[in-house]
């Protein structure tokens, strides 16, 4: 039984969970090779491309290709056993085209020039996930980028020359940061500094407020009107004794000492016990009453 469960519950994770899917990736921009272009892993200066995951799940292109000749698919392999070439949602790789493909996982075997086309191929060696054209009068310093017409579902329909962007999404939408946007709008700080001001006020205040009922409720100021403590237990069986043997007079008393305590006036402080102390003037304590008028006969 658990173990139907178990595997109920991982077919059910594995439907919620976004497929990986290679055919979500993209070629998102190119660069031939330029004195001014990103620096690799070892400080040089070469051609690159950037991969895209356009999708809301994890891809993993171990074993896939890229190439710059449809007739040789295979020219370049991306290794596998690598947790690098899992590309997490909306995320970038970019591989450099240092002709030298053993510096790394992110190292091709050939160049990017002007007029060079692309290829990504999928892990079958014969179909082709996605591909990128470099114009031949692409001008110098600039690259071959992909945009996005809608920055929600990135749909990369046009293709045009643009200062690069490595590690960026590109877009007619542009993408920024938080920090970006909130630069713009308040360049100097003064609403950031503004609004955690209120911020740590209102968590202050909200602090105080807590503290200061539950300080109240436990220290016992607020007391519920229809809760009875031992004093109001202990006034209300008095009142109930003295109506019987003292009388009216003494039990509207003690329902007078019982109201003010109930609404929080003044009355007398007293102990929270009754002392019983012997009246000398009750024939109970007088001896001369135990006596007998005729001896007893034994």
């Amino acid at each position: 039984m658990k173990k139907s469960v178990s595997i109920l519950l991982g077919l059910f994770i594995c439907f919620l969970l976004p497929a990986q899917n290679i055919s979500d990736l993209i070629i998102s921009e190119a660069m031939p090779s330029c004195s001014e272009s990103l620096t690799d892993g070892y400080g040089r200066h070469s051609a690159w491309i950037e991969i895209f995951n356009t999708s809301q799940g994890t891809v993993n292109f171990a074993g896939c290709y890229i190439t710059d000749d449809l007739s040789e698919p295979t020219k370049c392999q991306i290794p596998k056993g690598y947790s690098a070439t899992r590309l997490g949602p909306r995320q970038l790789a970019i591989f450099h085209a240092s002709e030298d493909n053993a510096r790394g996982v992110f190292y091709l075997n050939f160049d990017i020039l002007p007029g060079t086309t692309v290829y990504l191929i999928s892990n079958d060696g014969r179909s082709v996930i996605d591909s990128l054209t470099l114009p031949e009068d692409l001008p110098e310093g600039l690259s071959a980028s992909k945009f996005s017409n809608d920055a929600k579902e990135l749909v990369f329909d046009e293709l045009r020359a643009a200062v690069p962007t490595p590690g960026l999404v590109n877009g007619k939408h542009e993408q920024k940061s938080r920090a970006q946007s909130v630069k713009e709008t308040d360049p100097h700080g003064f609403i950031l500094s503004i609004v955690a001001v209120l911020v740590v006020f209102a968590a202050l205040l909200l602090l105080f407020v807590i503290y200061n009922i539950s300080g109240n409720i436990f220290s016992g100021k607020y007391k519920p009107a229809s809760s009875c403590d031992d004093e109001t237990a202990l006034a209300i069986a008095l009142a109930l004794h003295a109506e019987r043997q003292c009388g009216d007079d003494m039990a509207a008393a003690i329902a007078m000492a019982l109201h003010c305590h109930i609404e929080g006036g003044v009355h007398d402080a007293e102990p929270l016990f009754i002392s019983i102390v012997g009246n000398p003037s009750s024939p109970w304590n007088n001896k001369a009453f135990t006596l007998r008028k005729k001896v007893r006969q034994i």
